[in-house]
């Protein structure tokens, strides 16, 4: 199947799928037109893929998923290493968070006391 066929079939972009062959993640074979042409296993592996990247995982930690990227990952019990990977990865997305939040209460409280300044009645 041709790379615009691969997108379709899995909700992607072939933008996307380029960079999921340049991670190693997919395979393709060219043709002698220098097309890209994709065997029907590779829609269950991008759509794997897209899954654990929707998890909130990046494709570097999908990389650990590759054994198993060819079966049901939503359905199969991760290994240690799977598991350890999405913790670390859950840790990054809490320390972002609570970060973003810590600014967020920054912005808030500076805009009160700009807010307060501004209606403070000129003695």
């Amino acid at each position: 199947m041709r790379i615009g066929a691969l997108a379709e079939a899995t909700g992607t972009t072939a933008r996307a799928l380029r960079h999921y062959e340049q991670a190693g993640l997919i395979s393709s074979e060219r043709g002698s037109n220098g097309y890209r042409s994709y065997d029907e296993r590779a829609a269950v592996r991008v759509r794997n893929i897209r899954h654990l990247l929707a998890a909130g995982l990046t494709l570097d930690d999908v990389r650990v998923f590759l054994p198993c990227l060819d079966g049901d990952v939503a359905a199969a019990l991760p290994s240690d290493t799977g598991l350890r990977v999405a913790r670390e990865r859950l840790a990054v997305l809490n320390q972002r968070i609570a970060a973003q939040t810590d600014a967020r209460d920054r912005l808030e409280a500076a805009l009160r006391e700009r807010t307060a300044e501004r209606i403070r009645p000129v003695a």
